[in-house]
């Protein structure tokens, strides 16, 4: 039986594992990965900002398979502030078990509690990602186009 528990700092290392297998994965599609500035990344999580959480998804005896990110965002068009799921990696011998909608619907439950109206995801481009698309669809998300980036 999986579990769904939001973590905090006290759980960091846990979730940048898990972060880091995403990035890794998705590595091929993007930029050189250097891996993770744990310390950088701690320091802005601790600074005391609630727009930040974490959820893990465990299996009875504790082991973590699966983590999802969510952050709090403020826009006009979206009626106000609503939320972005940044990462969420499940452990592949773990998919296909309904592991990435039980956070998924975590993070439905947390924004439903904070008022919001909507959650955006942005899912990786491409034939081989098609899945990764199917997958928030089936859950109610609809395409609403590419996102771009700017490096500072």
């Amino acid at each position: 039986m999986i579990t769904i528990e939001q973590v905090g700092m006290d759980q960091a290392e846990v979730v940048f594992e898990f972060v880091d297998r995403l990035l890794r994965e998705l590595r091929e599609e993007q930029e050189a990965y250097d891996g993770l500035d744990t310390a950088r990344l701690r320091r802005h999580w601790a600074s005391g900002d609630d727009r930040f959480t974490a959820f893990t998804a465990q299996e009875e005896n504790g082991d973590v398979v699966g983590v999802l990110t969510l952050a709090e965002c403020f826009a006009i068009y979206a009626g106000g502030r609503y939320g972005v799921i940044n990462e969420l990696y499940v452990a592949e011998m773990h998919r296909s078990q309904k592991v990435g909608e039980k956070l998924v619907q975590a993070a439905r439950e947390y924004a439903t509690g904070k008022g919001w109206q909507r959650i955006d995801v942005t899912a990786p481009a491409g034939e081989k990602w098609r899945r990764t698309v199917r997958f928030y669809e089936r859950l109610g998300f609809v395409f609403t186009g590419p996102k771009l980036k700017l490096r500072l």
